[in-house]
């Protein structure tokens, strides 16, 4: 695993440290009704490991080596004192959407959920339009369809959505070579929508491909999938495209790590999706690392990591999912053990 080595506590300590939380979510999202996650606290502060259910072990191993990192290592040094935040919009009907928006203070800028199962690209339509009526001609909207398209299926999408005058269109395609294709078929066609990779980064055992292949426009990069702030950092400098940073619907202490990254990149030209605790009817840290005036400061996101206002236990899980945790924790450690980019105390 890439990124500056860091020692890996023992197994032992980390479970000392680990409380798992369950956080109620205010809308669902990505099949999600409530938001599990471990907090570990260690020396440098608290960090989050909370891969979702359905992820193997080799990956899961990589959210605990960015858990890991916040609460034992370091973070860079941040280059800017904010970070501009964009609103999320789930796959909601259109006469709900006024109201998600609502709840981002400031932010100009929605990722829209598109490409739902069960739901037609009108109903997309529908959702798109009505985001750009809250939001005015002046907002940004990018769509997100999780790579659920087609080559075909993306291409009669965007050429529709490319009306509302979209900013990027995130992951449209589940694979690498789909997203070159797309790519290249958007342009012959004059349709001027950007792509941009999400899974084929994160989730990818080469995350450089898409760089080498042309197959994205800019990098959607997000920390504990990355295997922690160090990594993606590389990762984006490696790749050297524009790099968004966004959340796995994190609490506030992984808001913080994705504040860190966003902090610490050269260059930063697009909103990031790190308001998602705005999905939450409960969060870890009070007050919540949600945005003001369209911003996340850099010093709320240490002050959160540092443990101000930070108390998991209102939140934590039920007994039985949190013996679950603790035993995939176990085995995420196993893995890191094995991995030469740690050093072992």
């Amino acid at each position: 695993m890439p990124g500056a080595p860091f020692d890996l506590p023992p197994a032992a300590d980390l479970l000392a440290a680990a409380t798992v939380v369950s956080l109620p979510m205010a809308l669902r999202f990505r099949g999600v009704e409530h938001r599990e996650a471990v907090l570990l606290h260690g020396p440098a502060g608290w960090g989050e490991f909370a891969p979702f259910p359905e992820y193997g072990d080799e990956e899961s191993a990589r959210w605990l080596a960015a858990a890991v990192e916040a609460a034992w290592g370091a973070w860079p040094a941040p280059v800017r004192d904010a970070v501009t935040v964009n609103a999320t919009v789930p796959a909601v009907p259109p006469d709900r959407v006024a109201a998600v928006l609502a709840r981002y203070d400031g932010c100009t800028t929605a990722k829209v959920k598109v490409a739902e199962a069960g739901q037609t690209l009108q109903e997309d339509l529908a959702r798109i339009a009505e985001v750009r009526a809250v939001l005015g001609p002046a907002g940004r909207i990018r769509v997100d369809a999780n790579g659920r398209w087609t080559v075909e299926q993306a291409l009669e999408a965007l050429t529709a959505f490319a009306h509302h005058d979209l900013e990027y269109a995130e992951q449209p395609c589940a694979t690498v070579a789909e997203l070159a294709t797309l790519r290249r078929e958007l342009a012959r066609r004059g349709v001027d929508v950007p792509v941009a990779a999400d899974e084929s980064v994160r989730r990818a055992e080469d995350p450089l491909r898409v760089a080498r292949e042309g197959a994205a426009d800019l990098l959607v990069v997000k920390v504990a999938p990355l295997g922690g702030v160090a990594r993606a950092l590389d990762i984006v400098a490696a790749c050297g495209l524009p790099a968004v940073v966004s959340s796995a619907l994190d609490s506030s202490v992984g808001i913080a790590a994705g504040v860190a990254l966003a902090a610490a990149l050269p260059a930063l030209d697009h909103a990031c999706g790190l308001g998602t605790v705005e999905l939450l009817t409960r969060d870890v840290a009070d007050p919540a690392l949600v945005p003001a005036a369209g911003h996340l400061a850099v010093a709320d996101a240490l002050a959160v990591r540092a443990g101000q206002g930070v108390d998991p236990s209102c939140s934590v899980a039920a007994p039985d999912r949190v013996a679950w945790w603790r035993d995939r924790l176990r085995r995420c450690h196993a893995v890191l053990a094995g991995d030469e980019g740690f050093t072992r105390p």
